[in-house]
């Protein structure tokens, strides 16, 4: 099996040099190539890129910022790898938790697999960056009579095939409500495992708002009144 590491970055360049450090030097279970979409950075991080040797590299450069969803599109699209999950370059994840995920998949009992944050007082920036995760996933639990423990991870691991099949159009951080939205709508229950985070502040770059809650409640209701895909 290969895996694609999908990393969307915009104007990371105090980070992108560790992030992808970290993200190669990890010893994974099979075969990988991380994909990198540089979203219309404006500051030093294209620089940075392209000074960076590996043959698992590759780097996609949107001309303009387009957005989160439309960035994991672009590595979706490119994708050589039968799975994929999504790796963000602001180092709140540590890529030495996707064996983890790998795992499940490896040994026949998932499909789908969701690192799930335990938030702790050392893992969270904010109260209400913590209830506003809370509160999106309750409302996807609420709607779809699920029970998952984390919607708003960015470790989303599953194959490349399906999340190009569920035609994911968000192209801001709406993209993680709508794809657990679908996955759900079509009885797709993702396997969780837990994982680390770190979170960081609006200081150092944080850039979801509260409005990106809104509108992924928004999502996950548009997602739970579609009627359900039927075979054939």
């Amino acid at each position: 099996m290969k895996l694609s590491i999908l990393m969307p970055v915009y104007n990371e360049e105090e980070r992108i040099a560790d992030a992808l450090k970290q993200a190669l030097a990890v010893d994974y279970p099979c075969e990988i190539e991380l994909v990198v979409v540089d979203d219309g950075s404006r500051d030093g991080t294209g620089e940075i890129l392209g000074r960076v040797d590996d043959a698992r590299l590759r780097v996609i450069t949107h001309q303009r910022n387009a957005g989160k969803g439309a960035a994991i599109k672009t590595a979706v699209d490119s994708a050589e790898g039968e799975y994929m999950v999504i790796l963000d370059a602001d180092l709140e994840y540590d890529p030495q938790d996707i064996p983890r995920l790998l795992a499940p998949v490896l040994d026949g009992h998932a499909t789908v697999v969701y690192g799930n944050r335990t938030f702790g007082s050392h893992s969270a920036y904010s109260f209400w960056y913590v209830m506003g995760n809370k509160g999106v996933t309750m409302a996807a639990n609420v709607l779809f009579n699920s029970y998952i423990g984390d919607l708003e991870t960015c470790f989303k691991l599953m194959p490349v095939a399906l999340y190009r099949s569920l035609n994911i159009r968000s192209r801001g951080f709406g993209m993680e409500a709508e794809v657990t939205g679908k996955l759900l709508r079509q009885r797709i229950r993702p396997y969780e495992v837990p994982i680390s985070y770190r979170a960081r502040g609006r200081e150092e770059g944080k850039k979801i708002t509260w409005k990106d809650g809104v509108e992924a409640i928004w999502i996950l209701g548009r997602e739970r009144a579609r009627r359900r895909p039927t075979a054939g």
